[in-house]
């Protein structure tokens, strides 16, 4: 501005003295405030969703390793089993083959004895594969919920590509649509978190 009345007046002069009078009727700005705080809100519910699909993800990978485990003990004590049944197989031969009355009783009490502890292995492998198929199911249901989980991230990330398509067209079914993802993925983590 000179002295003598003379004006310059700039486009950003311009844009602030438009923003200083409230946009004179401009409705783009409500607009766009509502969709930055909606994909503000939409953005942190989505991190925390994000993040629960890594736990249970790796809380389905750890109950994984526990089922092989459980798996290869019980594997373990199948062959400690079949060892057993060969001893005893071994035992009922030689008792069938020797002539001598002490002999077939001391082989008899090995097969007795033989038997008593193949029964006492295989409860305790029919425990450890009851324990393997009870981690399997625990790290299924952890797989199937980090799938809901990353469901639910899936659906908010389209929602939030959409709240900038819609910030940038100002199409305000492209904000209806926003919303309307939004709440899809928020039902989605719902269902996650309830195990559904």
């Amino acid at each position: 501005m000179s002295g003598h009345g003379f004006h310059v007046h700039g486009p950003h002069d311009h844009e602030l003295e438009h923003a200083q009078q409230g946009g004179h009727g401009d409705h783009g700005n409500g607009m766009t405030n509502q969709i930055a705080m909606f994909t503000a809100i939409i953005a942190t519910v989505g991190a925390i969703f994000a993040y629960m699909g890594g736990a249970t993800q790796a809380n389905a990978g750890l109950y994984k390793n526990n089922a092989a485990i459980k798996k290869t003990e019980a594997s373990n004590q199948w062959n400690y089993f079949q060892s057993k049944s060969t001893k005893q197989s071994l035992a009922e031969v030689s008792r069938d083959l020797t002539a001598r009355e002490e002999e077939k009783a001391k082989y008899q009490a090995k097969i007795d004895r033989y038997e008593k502890e193949k029964n006492e292995i295989k409860a305790v492998a029919d425990k450890l594969e009851a324990d393997a198929t009870e981690w399997d199911k625990k790290s299924d249901e952890q797989m199937h919920q980090h799938h809901r989980w990353a469901q639910a991230t899936t659906v908010l990330q389209v929602c939030i590509a959409l709240a900038a398509i819609a910030l940038l067209t100002r199409k305000k079914w492209l904000e209806y649509a926003m919303f309307g993802t939004g709440g899809l993925g928020v039902i989605v983590g719902t269902l996650s978190a309830l195990h559904i």
